[in-house]
Parts: structure tokens; sequence; C-alpha cells
């Protein structure tokens, strides 16, 4: 994982939502987490899901029925990826498109947990043919079922005009101010969500 900028407060995970070799989303995810860096109102940090090795869900119990029995999770990867994304107060997910939806490891990182996500924000980062849009919209609606709030804002980029040879990004700079305008719905959501959870201010 990659620590943007050390602020107290709101801490943000950006998550890579890809794990095939030589995936693009890592190069975008890098890319935000720079851009995040420059602000003061939260902290960043990249998390990798190709770094917890999470197979196809290998739970014996579904990630809601774990939450309501204190999430009694057997695997240790599971007890891994929860600890983490449980430190964080809201999410961006960098997802690309793959055949008109969500790419199957982001969905099946997603689905191991569920109290972990509740109560907090999320933003989107896509890109495909489309600019990810497809991807986007999937999220949305398995995001509210996880009971996160999903900022309207968001940054679609293409494989055509963002992308040299579909593989070297090379984003516009006008997807700069669209990061920024979703982080500033995103941060303030994040912040407003603490006291759903019953957390204060760090």
């Amino acid at each position: 994982m990659n620590q943007a900028h050390p602020i107290i407060g709101i801490i943000i995970g950006i998550i890579v939502g890809s794990t095939r070799p030589g995936r693009n989303a890592l190069a975008v995810a890098k890319w935000a987490t720079e851009i995040a860096g420059s602000r003061t109102d939260a902290s960043f940090e990249m998390i990798d899901i190709a770094d917890f090795g999470l197979p196809l869900l290998d739970e014996p119990f579904s990630a809601l029925a774990s939450a309501r029995m204190g999430r009694e999770y057997t695997q240790p990867h599971t007890k891994r990826w929860s600890d983490t994304i449980s430190r964080f107060d809201g999410y961006v997910l960098i997802a690309p498109e793959y055949n008109f939806g969500i790419p199957a490891a982001l969905k099946n990182a997603l689905d191991y947990l569920h109290a972990e996500w509740n109560d907090k924000a999320a933003g989107f980062i896509s890109y495909g043919s489309n600019g990810g849009v497809r991807s986007t919209a999937q999220l949305r609606l398995a995001l509210a079922e996880l009971k996160v709030a999903t900022v309207v804002p968001e940054v679609g980029m293409s494989l055509y005009t963002d992308f040299e040879n579909y593989s070297v990004f090379k984003p516009a700079e006008v997807h700069t101010q669209q990061v920024h305008a979703m982080l500033d719905q995103l941060v303030s959501w994040s912040s407003a969500l603490l006291q759903v959870r019953g957390k204060a201010h760090a």
C-alpha cells in the first residue's frame, strides 16, 4: 500500500480494481493517488487487491451472515482484507469495464465483506471503450446493497484517447479537475458518515 499524504482525520482508500497481468488499473490508481496527495482535507492510501490473494469467495458463510455473527471469518486472507478495509472512511474504486461490467476480481473483493463497507462513501474512476460507465453503473447497485453512499461526480476515461496503444496511460488534463470534483464530495460525505457510524474526527 502506498500512502499519498499523511493527514489525520478522514482516510480514503484508492482501490485498484483489476488483478490482470499488465493491467492499466495500477497506472490509473498511482495517478489518482498522486493527485489526491496534493490535498490537505484527508489522507489517501492505495489498496491493491492483487496483494491479498483473494480466491473466489471461499468463506462458509456469506459476508452478511458473518457480520451478524460477529465477523467470524475462517480464512486468513479474509481477515487481512477485513482489517484493511475497516481502517478507511471512504473509497475510490478504480474500475475498468470488462464486457459491459465489473471486473470479476473487484466484485469478488466486494463480496468478501459486508459490515466493513457499511455507512461509508465511495467514488469512481473508470475506463473503457465508453469510459467505463457500465462498470460504474453496476458498482453503484452492488454498493447500495453494502450500504455505501456513492457520490455523483465520477471520472470516466477512454481507452482510445487516454491510453496510447490501449496500454500507456496518458490522461487528458481535464481528468485532473474531475478527480478533484469527485474527491470534494467524497471527503465531505465520508466526513458526514462518521457520525452515522458513531465515530468522531481524529
